[in-house]
């Protein structure tokens, strides 16, 4: 099974994969652990966005890889990899579709104040779920950059709020 974790920036999505991953035995990919590994060190002033999304797809080959490696184990991939684009989710359904695997949406729907506090307080404490600091600019730009799933999308899919 492949679990899609949906949310914006403070849904808690690396904390709910967490808490997937001990009732499913699953594995975790986090983009924010992979972003501030393997790009953040290398990251020039002048690299924007598009320079961020190239990396991500290339990372995105790999986990798929290790994804059909874990459809063929039985073994649940739990995906926290941004997906804040409908398109962006369309892509791994798509992957499972043309693969026979099983998939399940999870979307974190969190109010904006609640997000806005966690991150905060996450920047301070830098505790677990830290990789690096988001700042308001950063917060702000993905309440823009986030598309909430489409009705469509919303069938079968799990919702967790506050």
């Amino acid at each position: 099974m492949i679990h899609l974790i949906v949310g914006n920036t403070g849904s808690g999505n690396t904390t709910y994969s967490s808490e997937l991953k001990e009732k499913t035995n699953g594995i975790i990919f986090s983009i924010d652990k992979w972003n501030n590994t393997l790009f953040l060190p290398d990251k020039k002033p002048t690299d924007g966005l598009e320079w961020f999304l190239e990396k991500i797809n290339r990372a995105e080959e790999i986990i798929m890889g290790l994804v059909q490696q874990l459809e063929n184990s039985n073994t649940d991939s739990i995906l926290d990899l941004g997906l804040s684009k409908f398109e962006h989710r369309e892509k791994f359904r798509k992957f499972a579709d043309l693969n026979g695997y099983q998939i399940k949406t999870h979307f974190l729907d969190i109010p904006k104040e609640t997000r806005l506090e966690r991150v905060m307080k996450r920047n301070d404490s830098q505790g677990a779920t830290f990789e690096f600091e988001v700042t308001m600019e950063n917060f702000e730009f993905m309440e823009n950059w986030f598309e909430r799933p489409t009705d469509e999308e919303m069938v079968g899919t799990k919702v967790i709020t506050e």
